[in-house]
């Protein structure tokens, strides 16, 4: 059973830096695509960065180079950095994974058809 443990969410400053985490356990992530969504009560959920198997990469408009996504293969762990936070960055936060072995998500790495989503870590307004 593949699980996915996100953490990092924490108050800054507007234009401030946060990093958030994503470790995951029951297998390993290098053979699965994975992004990071957020969502607002009551909107849908939005992808917000994704990557693929290969390393390759995809930010939607909102966040492109602001957020950085990377994974570290050796800890298991799926990476969001973001840099020059503001007020419309706050959100619930998920990470998200699908097994995809050899191959890619492709356009749907900022869909939400994944397999495997965490329990969300808060990002909360800037102050």
């Amino acid at each position: 059973q593949v699980q996915l443990q996100e953490s990092g969410g924490a108050s800054v400053q507007a234009g401030g830096s946060l990093r958030l985490s994503c470790a995951v356990s029951g297998h390993f992530i290098a053979s699965y695509c994975m992004a990071w969504f957020r969502q607002t009560p009551g909107k849908a959920r939005e992808g917000v960065a994704g990557i693929e198997s290969d390393g390759s990469t995809k930010y939607a408009d909102s966040v492109k180079g602001r957020f950085t996504i990377s994974q570290d293969d050796a800890r298991n762990t799926l990476h969001l950095q973001m840099d020059n936070l503001q007020s419309e960055d706050t959100d619930m936060y998920y990470c998200a994974a699908s097994f995809v072995g050899a191959g890619y998500c492709g356009t749907r790495i900022l869909g939400p058809d994944y397999n495997y989503w965490g329990q969300g870590t808060q990002v909360p307004s800037p102050h």
